[in-house]
């Protein structure tokens, strides 16, 4: 499609952490990054990714790089531009690695041809601007087909692997045996999770790193109440009755506000008073949206409590050619449900025109929530888990990758053993919107999980370390 275009980073200090991690904790992050500087001193580290926006990957290499920057290293992000054909080969890796079958269609020799082909030219676009010494950062199956060239040409490479499953089965060990020749060739490999790891590469170079949010960032600052419910009403989602402005705070510190309205399937929005469950996440099978609706109809039967499933506009995502169908399948879903369910079920997708906007979005989505679900069927971690307890919000999940680490289950939400179990989801719903005192402390405690183990700052000495190591 034509050359990686590079995403503008800009730098942030650390010191913004101060009220959230206190002063003896900041000043030693602070000596460390001194020392990190020093070492990448004439250094660049490059990021290579396939989205810019609407996935969790984008979400961590925001939460992070610009305080990588702000203390003065140089780094730097690319974001894929490929053919379709070649985003379908890689999202049924992506499928696989899951363990689940995606589209169906083959991972043979002449999948393996484009796919090392189209990547080939990619690195070689890359090299152009690299120096010998530089760290180069590729992030899951998009990107694997890079490491040998980058390493050819004498930059050390990490590859980083945000997805995986519990128990893989056969569907997953293919997808390994297609990607593990490119990827046994790093100088270190990371998965979010321990158990993430493949069979077959070397546990001496591996690391294990969960993702990040950034406090600061439009998706995850604090919200006026009133901007929160004027967002809700600018969306769509909720009823008119507010008197605030749709604003919020943009990266750079200048005002935002909440103009475009979401594409909604509903029959009317949510009504004042009412309570949402809400679920945030891409149009992909595997977060279950067939199965949050098919649940609200066969259980989840209070009048007043609704059900908002939300996502990206599927245009705005060019590496998951598989949403458009999922989302249109989706609102068939929706169609087929009963009168009464139907007028308690929302899907709204969300513009992506401008990524702040978008964020901001989001975040008044989860604040609006008096529950957030993460039903996956498989998950790789599931950052908005994390975005949703830094906002205070109960959570209900499935035991599933990441969000078994996330979750202290009857601590900050409930964890459902089976993903498939509509009516054990919808018991964990209840059970928290029956008991607001009990919702508020699980509430509590989300918060400060997420600030002891999943904000950015805690993860720039492990980044550092790492890359350091490869020097």
């Amino acid at each position: 499609m034509g050359r990686p275009k590079f995403v503008p980073i800009a730098p942030e200090p650390l010191d913004r952490y101060l009220p959230l991690i206190g002063e003896v904790e900041l000043e030693e992050i602070q000596r460390f990054a001194e020392g990190a500087r020093e070492q990448f001193h004439g250094r660049a580290i490059w990021h290579v990714n396939s989205t810019a926006r609407g996935g969790g990957v984008a979400e961590l290499l925001g939460a992070l790089l610009p305080y990588v920057r702000g203390v003065g290293i140089d780094t730097r992000w690319a974001v894929l531009r490929e053919k379709p054909e070649f985003f379908a080969i890689t999202k049924r890796l992506h499928n696989r690695l899951h363990d689940d079958p995606g589209d169906g269609g083959p991972l043979g020799e002449q999948e393996r041809r484009l796919y090392e082909s189209t990547l080939a030219a990619t690195a070689a676009q890359l090299l152009e601007l690299t120096q010998a010494g530089d760290v180069v950062y590729l992030h899951d199956p998009q990107t694997a087909g890079m490491v040998a060239p980058m390493s050819a040409a004498g930059l050390k490479v990490v590859w980083r692997c945000h997805v995986g499953v519990d128990r893989p089965g056969e569907l997953a060990r293919g997808a390994w045996d297609f990607l593990r020749p490119d990827v046994e060739g790093a100088d270190s490999y990371v998965f979010s999770r321990r158990q993430y790891l493949w069979d077959g590469l070397d546990p001496e170079r591996a690391w294990f790193m969960p993702p990040v949010i950034d406090p600061f960032s439009p998706k995850n600052q604090e919200l006026e109440p009133d901007a929160v419910e004027a967002i809700l009403r600018t969306l769509g989602i909720r009823t008119d009755g507010v008197s605030g402005a749709p604003v919020y705070t943009r990266g750079d510190g200048t005002p935002g506000r909440v103009e475009r309205t979401a594409t909604t399937i509903q029959e009317e929005p949510v009504p004042e008073g009412a309570r949402m469950v809400v679920q945030v996440s891409r149009w992909d099978r595997l977060k279950d949206p067939h199965g949050l609706l098919l649940m609200l109809e066969e259980h989840l039967t209070d009048p007043d409590v609704h059900l908002v499933l939300v996502g990206p506009e599927t245009g705005g995502v060019a590496d998951d050619p598989e949403g458009a169908a999922v989302y249109g399948d989706v609102v068939e879903t929706w169609r087929r449900l009963g009168p009464e369910a139907r007028r308690r079920a929302h899907l709204a997708a969300l513009p992506m025109f401008d990524v702040e906007e978008n964020a901001a979005m989001v975040n008044a989505v989860q604040r609006g929530a008096d529950v957030v679900v993460q039903k996956s069927i498989a998950e790789g971690f599931g950052l908005t888990v994390a975005e949703a307890m830094w906002k205070r919000r109960p959570l209900v999940g499935s035991r599933v990758g990441g969000i078994q680490d996330q979750i202290a289950d009857g601590e900050t939400g409930f964890l459902v053993d089976d993903p498939r179990d509509l009516a054990g989801c919808a018991a964990a719903i209840e059970s928290i919107l029956a008991d607001p005192g009990r919702a508020r402390r699980m509430g509590e405690a989300g918060r400060r999980r997420v600030l002891d183990d999943y904000i950015g700052i805690y993860r720039l000495r492990e980044y550092a370390e790492l890359v350091g190591g490869l020097l």
